[in-house]
């Protein structure tokens, strides 16, 4: 009926009630606000869609009188659906509808007959959604399906799960299969889609059985690519997240030395300088790219490596744009093999899009903006990789003697025994440093310059010089190994981003991963103080090494008659010290959510950590090795440990000052250097060396936290989950993608069930009441048997008092109470008044109130009122999202919520421990809640700050006659044992919660980690101390011989193997150094793409142990 009566644009006026022909829209959106609103009811004479024409063009016309209910969510769902799904400038016609039809048909349909608040559309997407959340199996649903259809004959729902799926389908966004060359050479896209057989290599594009093509087609390989453009428009189809893609412009930071977002970083600056006409448009998307392979298959034997590329939008506030809801699955790169150097075949339609959306970009409704419509654009800032998978896809190898990125080719490296060593960062020392004419580094002096900036230019002419290579895996074609030339460096090839035309000028294209480089350290650190076999840097071959480069004769393999024997070094625990350490770290208790129970991966006789995973060594880096280790090596190997963990508090924290980074940049040179007077050369991996780039990429990006890999390993596990059928993963994956991205799309719109975007947080304490007076919003969420506890009148007369000494809206009637007192001559004014003022109050406020004075409220009333005598005590409760539990509790737990501080008036801290958790009733139903504390003395004897690390004795017991505070007031803290100091020490660590920000906005909500607010919280200060008369032979008298099995070693005994010689060593001359690169790097890349998300222990481990 209307079709014919549209403009130009396919555009025409809409009759529903709202509209009443003063808008236009396409006949796709005019036909869902029809069915929302209803026809006009005084539109009789049809002038603007041709007069006496009553039929309508659609069968999925709903009419008012239809019976569905008119707020049914799944009307505004389907109308932002098509109105920007649909091309903004083709003409409405029939065939556009198609797809929808059955999803208008389930809409107009009641779910039972009478039933009107249910279509069967909406019933359907929320049983969906339910099975979604809660991890049903698909048997499990049909077979809910059946219970349904068995108890509500008469209901009208699909049959089975593969029939919900299908219509659910018709609402998500789809994807490509492209097929792919057995051999990775090429995809049969584009002008090769008809081809039979490979452009490459020849091989036949489908599988063949007995040299004959099955009787069905079947390829080798299929890629399953995720169209960009159309899952951008989705996120400006909604207003619930149109708006929010403006934040990048609203919410960054108005000082230039803070960075909360990466809109404050150097690089997203440098970028909009230099694309202003792209910058202009606030709407325009910036993304980030991960890529990374895992092992679908819960069996860890079965050797298969599949690879997501994984987009992020940047445009988005940081504590939504890392959320699994707001990542976007590009490309699903099959197995069983990675894709190693030729990733960038499979990137090929990606960068295409990214290329048009660039240049051209694509028309998109603004639901923010009356959905007008704008010609929106993208941009690919940087990717975010793992250091293997960096070389991938940036195509400088992570190996040799260059194999850093950012230094180039004149990478600080030497030849060890086995391996190189990125050993000789006294190059960055100022060059007058005393330390570069020192020779107990490596026994020469250092006069080599800083390694120079290398510019885009710089990059691009090395580029040039790079021989294009044949792709694939093919023995005889891209598969030939072939020897890099001096002049090609460590490039392995151009990488295809370089096709963006921006991507040259890119100042930071590929970020390290500070969550491996951190693992990577951590295990290196750990394993070598704990003298791990496996992880431990401190070998044979390391003692070798030092005693080829003529240093530290002290730490030299000897010989005892025909044996050969290991002086004990001092950076290695004893025995006693290892048991304490490992002890250390059981005892250890974190606040509920914070981290795992590390017990769990103590080993049950105290002789080694394993096990750990890559947040386990996140938390060790910054919260206990720090702690522990100092009491049990030499004090300057310590505070170089600590130093070292401390910037990497600096760095994780959610705010990053530049001012912090700068500072740092130059500490870690320093820092680097004690570690090379400390460690052996073989300790130097390049993750050791990586880490002083740090500090100048996080002046570029913004926070670490929003380029590193931890969401993008958390987001494989959920693509993980929908993998069914395990004979076709990549299929599982794709088909379960799909659905679930067209269900998280409509539960934004779900208000009456529980979605990923509405659902409370594992500690949410719930809505209270707005409050007038600030103490009565001192509220909690109770948790646990609530009792009735009598207080005495003396302890309820300091509570009282507390609370109204805390009330600032009082604060006038507190004054003139002192001044009475001051006027009256009172001799101890103080005492007086935490005695009399309570009687007073009440006397004052009553008196006013009789009166009728307007200042006199009901809230004002009841806190004048003074509280019951009987008191309501919980042993646990939720503040302000912090669960609190008291101490007598605490003990029985394996979390500690029990901690507590709060700031004093001249910005001093105060600690203690949560007794008692008490509510004091008032009249007309008010309440305060308050913590009962017990406080530790806070005097410069008993509480010692040191290197950032503060200890507290708690033996020691203040403010006996102050002990409450208001549970609002209550920061969280949590305490550790302190073995430098004794048993009755413990250090306070503070506690940054995952829900609370400082930037205040609606929406917000957890990020992955646990990270202080600001890195100006830790003051990184590097002591130079006497480093170079540094004696490194413990002196405890423990020898170990070179052969043994990982036992403990009792001290004072000399145990004896075997004469080696260093004949048995296995070496590799330098002139085979560039083959050894070029077959090392494919392994490593093979070797670490083939992970399990859960079990990141042991994924992407990048030299992390070495072989004698």
């Amino acid at each position: 009926m209307a079709k014919p009566h549209v403009n130009d644009r396919g555009f025409i006026r809409c009759p529903c009630n709202r509209c009443i022909n003063n808008a236009q829209h396409q006949l796709e959106v005019l036909e869902t606000h029809i069915h929302r609103f209803g026809f006009m009811s005084d539109y009789n004479d049809w002038i603007y869609h041709g007069e006496n024409v009553y039929a309508a063009s659609s069968s999925n016309v709903l009419h008012p009188n239809s019976g569905v209910h008119d707020r049914d969510e799944m009307f505004e769902v389907l109308e932002d659906i098509i109105s920007n799904d649909a091309e903004v400038d083709q003409l409405g016609s029939q065939s556009s509808n198609v797809q929808y039809d059955d999803l208008f048909t389930a809409l107009n349909s009641e779910l039972y007959p009478g039933v009107s608040s249910f279509s069967s559309l909406n019933f359907l997407v929320k049983l969906m959604h339910l099975k979604v959340m809660n991890k049903w199996t698909n048997k499990s649903f049909d077979e809910l399906l059946k219970l349904l259809k068995l108890a509500f004959p008469k209901m009208d729902l699909v049959e089975s799960h593969y029939e919900a799926k299908k219509l659910m389908t018709k609402m998500g966004l789809g994807y490509q299969s492209i097929h792919v060359c057995k051999n990775d050479c090429a995809l049969f896209w584009n002008e090769n889609s008809m081809s039979e057989t490979c452009p490459v290599c020849f091989e036949s594009r489908w599988k063949m059985q007995a040299g004959r093509r099955l009787c069905k087609n079947v390829p080798h390989k299929v890629l399953r690519y995720f169209p960009l453009a159309p899952r951008l428009k989705r996120l400006f189809a909604t207003s619930k997240t149109a708006k929010l893609m403006r934040w990048h412009q609203s919410g960054k930071s108005t000082d230039d030395n803070v960075m909360r977002h990466p809109v404050d970083g150097r690089a997203w600056k440098d970028f909009d300088s230099k694309h202003t006409e792209f910058a202009d448009d606030v709407r325009n998307v910036r993304l980030g790219l991960a890529a990374d392979g895992f092992n679908p298959f819960n069996n860890m034997s079965i050797s298969y490596s599949m690879w997501p590329i994984v987009l992020t939008t940047y445009n988005l506030p940081p504590w939504l744009c890392m959320k699994s809801e707001y990542l976007m699955l590009s490309l699903l790169i099959p197995g069983p093999q990675s894709p190693g150097k030729d990733m960038d075949v499979f990137l090929r339609p990606l960068i295409e899009e990214l290329n048009e959306l660039w240049k051209n970009g694509i028309d998109t409704r603004d639901a923010s903006n009356d959905r007008k419509v704008f010609k929106m654009r993208a941009a690919l800032l940087w990717t975010v990789n793992d250091f293997p998978a960096r070389s991938s896809l940036s195509g400088w190898s992570g190996q040799g003697y260059k194999a850093c990125p950012t230094c180039n080719e004149n990478t600080p490296s030497m030849r060890v025994i086995g391996k190189t060593a990125y050993f000789g960062h006294r190059r960055f020392l100022p060059s007058t440093h005393r330390w570069r004419s020192n020779l107990d580094f490596d026994g020469r002096t250092d006069r080599k310059r800083p390694p120079r900036r290398f510019s885009s230019v710089d990059i691009m002419d090395q580029l040039r010089r790079v021989k294009t290579t044949i792709p694939g895996k093919h023995p005889n074609y891209g598969g030939v190994k072939r020897k890099r030339g001096d002049d090609e460096l460590n490039w392995r090839k151009k990488s295809i981003f370089y096709e963006l035309p921006y991507w040259a000028e890119i100042e930071l294209k590929h970020n390290l991963d500070v969550m491996h480089i951190e693992k990577n350290i951590c295990d290196s650190l750990l394993g070598t103080l704990m003298g791990d076999p496996h992880k431990s840097k401190d070998t044979d071959n390391a003692r070798r090494d030092l005693q080829n480069l003529g240093i530290r004769s002290e730490l030299h393999l000897y010989e005892d008659g025909n044996k050969l024997m290991k002086p004990a070094a001092e950076y290695t625990f004893s025995e006693a010290n290892r048991r304490k350490f490992c002890r250390f770290v059981r005892s250890v208790k974190f606040p509920d959510g914070f981290a795992a129970n590390l017990w769990k991966n103590v080993a049950q006789n105290d002789s080694r950590i394993v096990g750990l995973k890559s947040h386990d060594c996140h938390v060790i880096m910054q919260r206990l090795l720090p702690v522990g280790c100092r009491s049990l090596v030499n004090k300057t190997i310590s505070s170089t440990i600590i130093e070292l963990c401390t910037f990497f508090n600096q760095l994780c924290a959610r705010t990053v000052n530049v001012t912090d980074m700068v500072k740092a940049q130059d500490q870690l040179v320093i820092i680097l250097c004690k570690l090379e007077r400390i460690f052996p050369p073989a300790f130097f991996d390049i993750m050791i060396h990586l880490v002083l780039h740090l500090p100048e990429e996080a002046i570029l990006s913004g926070p670490v936290f929003m380029q590193w890999m931890y969401p993008f390993e958390r987001y494989l596990k959920r693509l993980k989950d929908y993998v069914r059928n395990a004979a076709k993963p990549e299929g599982s994956i794709s088909e379960g993608y799909v659905v679930d991205e067209a269900l998280t799309f409509c539960s934004r719109y779900f208000d009456d069930i529980e979605t990923r975007f509405n659902r409370p947080d594992r500690n949410d304490d719930g809505i209270h009441r707005t409050r007038r007076l600030f103490v009565f919003e001192s509220q909690c969420k109770p948790m646990g048997k609530q009792s009735q506890v009598y207080v005495e009148k003396n302890m309820r007369d300091r509570a009282e008092f507390y609370i109204l000494n805390n009330s600032p809206e009082i604060e006038t009637y507190l004054n003139q109470h002192k001044q009475e007192l001051q006027l009256r001559g009172c001799l101890n004014p103080d005492k007086a008044h935490r005695n009399e003022f309570a009687d007073w109050f009440f006397e004052k406020i009553n008196a006013m109130n009789r009166v009728h004075a307007p200042e006199v409220t009901h809230e004002l009333l009841s806190l004048a009122s003074k509280s019951n005598v009987f008191v309501s005590s919980y042993p646990a409760c939720i503040v302000n999202g912090v669960r609190f539990v008291t101490h007598a509790r605490d003990v029985r737990l394996k979390t500690q919520n029990s901690g507590v501080s709060v700031p004093g008036t001249e910005n001093e801290m105060f600690y203690g421990q949560l007794q008692e958790i008490l509510e004091f009733s008032y009249l007309n139903d008010f309440s305060v809640v308050l913590f009962k504390c017990k406080w530790f003395r806070c005097d410069s004897r008993r509480m010692v700050t040191e290197n950032n690390i503060t200890s507290i004795n708690i033996t020691s017991e203040s403010y006996k006659d102050d002990q409450f505070i208001l549970a609002s007031q209550a920061q969280q803290v949590f305490y550790v044992e302190d073995p430098s100091r004794g048993p009755n020490w413990r250090v306070v660590q503070h506690v940054n919660h995952r829900s609370i920000w400082d930037i205040t906005e609606d929406g917000m909500n957890d990020i992955d980690l646990l990270q202080d607010n600001s890195s100006s919280n830790f003051t990184l200060f590097v002591d130079l101390g006497n480093l170079p008369q540094i004696n490194l032979q413990r002196n405890d008298g423990d020898v170990i011989p070179i052969v043994q099995p990982f036992t403990a070693v009792s001290q004072h005994v000399y145990e004896t193997v075997s004469f080696l010689n260093d004949d048995d060593e296995e070496d590799v001359s330098e002139e085979d150094d560039e083959t050894v690169e070029e077959s090392a790097d494919e392994e490593t890349d093979e070797g670490n793409d083939a992970v399990d998300t859960e079990e990141d222990d042991d994924d992407h481990s990048y030299h992390t142990s070495d072989s004698d």
